[in-house]
């Protein structure tokens, strides 16, 4: 018999035994939602247009807290502002455990020429990180400083991905055959051997009086408690740390710029308002500080609108429940994992008042001053809400006045023709590819 044979019947059987299993139990009383089958969940209830569209649509149906089964996963789905709010930051021990990523659990262990920004909005702000973890910067053309950047974006775009989301469902089944999946897992095993180089290069050279990054100082802890059995100050949480402040640290402010100047391409007045802002404030003399920040209220309003419009991490991170929890009248078990949809938060009608259209004035109040919302979640919130939240905030408001304080922006398309469509949608939106124009003022 010939082999290709007896794989597609090895396949066959297998799914046939787990269809015969069904689903495991699980111990409590979730929420209602779609009737699961054997296996395949609720994948016949899923849209093609990937996990978070479906998600919007049980929304509508089963209310702002729902049970969705992804393949034979149940997973409480949490809607919505109050409802987030009430389990991040109410339950905030309960729901703090972390949830799973299945495409990472395994390795987680020319001027005035129109240009695609992504490449130097990624090198900034990974730069940052660099500084951060390795005390030193690379520069544009360092071939393994932009090998790394290529591997981070590609991973960000595999893991937004409808195949990768399909992989989400089925991972049990689907990690033994190939998919995007085991490109993710090779990127990221580049990704640590970059940064395992680098741990030895700072084990080598350390002087103990004079940390000079994350790196050094993680390494001096590890010094001091390695009679502790119990610490978490070890080599393998190191190399981990370091990939998940690259990962986390780099590639989402990056996306956040490169999506917020092509919304500033489709809105000209907003970088008008913006520009004469800055004007009266910084002019053209110094550049912008943290300072001038609480003096520009038009210009951070623009930011955050650009963060709630955007919606990088519409879905959020994956949380678990530590322990057997009741909400809102049903009973979580321990680990079930939960998704906080942080999207249905950034666009929650009952706090933006046109949630779907990008509006700055959903940030400022009567007298024109920064209003700040409960329901601006894009650093999520409770126990895991995103340690880079400072940094970021610092980042997007230094590179995105410093732009437009000595350039002008223009796009070879007209306004009303830039499509702001995402280039995938799932665990990231990911900004579609575009020209634009830095002109000099």
């Amino acid at each position: 018999m010939e082999p290709s044979v007896l794989l597609l019947l090895a396949v066959l059987l297998s799914f046939f035994l787990l269809l015969v299993r069904g689903h495991a139990k699980v111990h409590g009383h979730l929420p209602p939602g779609p009737r699961p089958l054997p296996l395949l969940g609720n994948l016949l209830q899923m849209d093609r247009g990937g996990l978070l569209k479906c998600f919007i649509q049980l929304q509508k149906k089963y209310g702002d807290v729902f049970t969705v089964h992804l393949g034979p996963k149940p997973v409480v789905v949490l809607c919505g502002t109050q409802t987030i709010r009430e389990a991040l930051v109410d339950h905030a021990e309960a729901f703090s455990g972390r949830g799973t990523i299945a495409a990472l659990q395994r390795t987680m262990q020319e001027y005035g020429a129109p240009l695609d920004p992504t490449f130097l909005f990624q090198c900034t702000t990974a730069n940052i990180i660099c500084s951060i973890v390795f005390g030193e910067r690379f520069d544009y053309t360092d071939h393994q400083f932009l090998h790394l950047l290529e591997l981070l974006h590609q991973n960000l775009t595999l893991l937004s991905s409808i195949s990768n989301q399909i992989f989400e469902l089925f991972s049990g089944f689907l990690k033994y055959f190939p998919g995007t999946h085991r490109q993710i897992s090779k990127n990221v095993l580049e990704i640590l051997d970059f940064i395992g180089h680098n741990v030895e290069k700072h084990r080598a050279t350390l002087d103990p009086s004079t940390p000079r990054d994350f790196i050094d100082t993680f390494l001096l802890r590890m010094e001091m408690e390695k009679s502790n059995c119990h610490t978490e100050f070890h080599h393998q949480n190191l190399m981990m740390s370091v990939l998940n402040l690259f990962f986390a640290g780099s590639e989402t402010t990056s996306n956040t710029l490169c999506y917020g100047f092509l919304v500033m391409l489709k809105y000209p007045h907003v970088i008008e308002k913006v520009q004469k802002e800055i004007d009266q404030v910084i002019g053209s003399h110094r550049l912008p500080t943290l300072d001038d920040r609480a003096k520009m209220p038009y210009t951070d309003a623009v930011i955050h609108e650009i963060q709630r419009f955007c919606d990088i991490a519409p879905i959020g991170v994956p949380h678990r429940v530590t322990k057997d929890t009741m909400f809102r009248g049903y009973l979580l078990p321990k680990n079930t994992e939960v998704y906080p949809i942080l999207s249905t938060a950034l666009h929650d009608p009952r706090y933006f008042e046109q949630p779907d259209t990008f509006n700055p004035e959903h940030f400022l109040d009567a007298n024109g001053a920064l209003k700040k919302s409960e329901a601006f979640l894009s650093f999520s919130t409770g126990k895991r809400i995103c340690l880079g939240e400072g940094i970021a905030r610092n980042e997007l408001f230094l590179f995105f006045t410093a732009i437009l304080q000595n350039f002008s922006v223009a796009s070879p398309v007209a306004p009303k023709d830039i499509d702001l469509t995402p280039k995938e949608t799932g665990i990231g939106k990911i900004a579609p590819t575009y020209q634009i124009c830095f002109l000099a003022r």
